[in-house]
């Protein structure tokens, strides 16, 4: 029990410094864990979030702001496709679904998406399951000004079954551009968790010809959320209506055209990923300096040690598992900061898209990272154990005249 007692009083005996020391590897250790989960986690759903469809058709343009409109709710529109066009696609024999969506309004923020009742009767967001009306609710009439509103918008603007309101045009709330039109809530829905609990859901008809729109585009959609037939289907189309096309962009597959969205932002994961590092270097390079800056204060303490029996290797290891023991008590509190931090970002990233992390998922960095940041502060320990290590009994005793 020497051991321990020697490093534990040790500790205690520079209990600020360890303390401070400790944060710092908290710190670090914390940031590591949350940069990483958030995006393995935060690629993961994206790449899977299709609210189950396989494809988005829409006007020519940029596929991936045509994805992120229709599915994740984020861009604005690229344009229209007439009905015309919706119509030809939508007989195609390869097309199992197709859902028409128009955008360009919104209730004190959230967006509002015209579509059609097939969307919650007809579709499965993931295998298995299909959006679901809170008790008491029902789907939106076709032809009425009525609404089903998702579960975090309704949450957060404290609509119920019943409420009436106003649009806004446009994709940002100005208060000034109020509709004449007046909706009311005729549903809520179940979460999903899932880009769809962050819209307000009206007719399509409803958006088309609400007032203050164009008349001349009261037709028109903005996109089309399609379920294929077969996998073959998509790339069939794609040489049909990209590549020998000029009128409209199909977006397909959905989840490789956001792959190439993290493609084009991973430099700020990296960013993110040599900040930690760095932080990480600081912290056990500060365990050093607390250690090493005590050696002189512990001079004569080491050396009594010694001349009571402790060897070399043992005045050695007490140091060394010192400096581990302070990596253990700052890769603990980092739990601490990493779910601290995981909760504020998921919290955003839900606010904002709709797609949902996982606070408790469980990854190999969870238990790595703590682990390296034990050994790498125990490498911090080396140099002030070499100095432990050679301790002059006699001279360090001595008597100062």
């Amino acid at each position: 029990m020497t051991l321990p007692l020697i490093i534990y009083r040790s500790l205690r005996q520079h209990a600020l410094s360890t303390l401070i020391t400790a944060g710092s590897i908290a710190l670090a250790c914390g940031l590591l864990m949350c940069v990483w989960m958030v995006k393995t986690q935060s690629q993961t759903a994206f790449t899977q979030t299709t609210t189950g469809f396989d494809a988005v058709l829409g006007a020519r343009g940029s596929k991936l702001q045509l994805v992120l409109n229709a599915i994740f709710h984020l861009e604005a529109s690229p344009g229209n496709l007439s009905a015309a066009d919706f119509e030809s696609v939508k007989r195609m024999p390869m097309i199992k679904t197709a859902i028409p969506i128009a955008v360009g309004d919104n209730l004190r923020g959230y967006r509002l998406v015209g579509t059609v009742p097939e969307l919650f009767t007809g579709v499965e967001y993931a295998p298995g399951k299909k959006f679901a009306l809170r008790s008491g609710g029902k789907i939106f009439s076709p032809e009425a000004k009525e609404a089903v509103a998702g579960s975090f918008a309704a949450e957060r603007l404290g609509l119920k079954v019943g409420d009436k309101f106003r649009p806004f045009h446009g994709l940002a709330f100005d208060p000034s551009n109020e509709h004449a039109d007046d909706f009311v809530i005729t549903g809520i829905l179940e979460p999903s968790n899932t880009p769809v609990d962050r819209v307000i859901w009206i007719p399509l008809r409803g958006l088309q010809t609400m007032s203050g729109h164009d008349a001349k585009l009261a037709t028109d959609v903005s996109a089309v959320l399609l379920q294929l037939r077969a996998p073959t289907a998509g790339f069939m189309l794609d040489t049909m209506i990209n590549k020998q096309g000029n009128k409209m962009t199909f977006a397909y597959p959905l989840g490789a055209i956001i792959a190439e969205l993290f493609g084009k932002i991973s430099w700020f994961d990296q960013v993110l990923t040599l900040v930690a590092y760095l932080v990480a270097l600081v912290a056990a390079a500060s365990v050093l300096t607390s250690i090493y800056n005590s050696m002189s204060a512990r001079r004569r303490d080491l050396a009594i040690l010694r001349a009571l029996g402790a060897r070399r290797r043992t005045i050695f290891g007490a140091v060394l598992a010192e400096a581990a023991c302070i990596g253990v008590l700052g890769a603990a509190a980092g739990f601490v900061v990493y779910f601290g931090l995981f909760a504020g970002v998921a919290s955003l990233v839900r606010a904002q898209t709709g797609v949902v992390l996982n606070l408790t998922a469980v990854h190999p960095v969870l238990w790595l990272c703590p682990l390296a940041m034990t050994l790498l502060c125990a490498l911090g320990g080396i140099v002030p154990a070499l100095k432990a290590y050679r301790t002059p009994v006699a001279e360090t005793l001595a008597p100062v005249s």
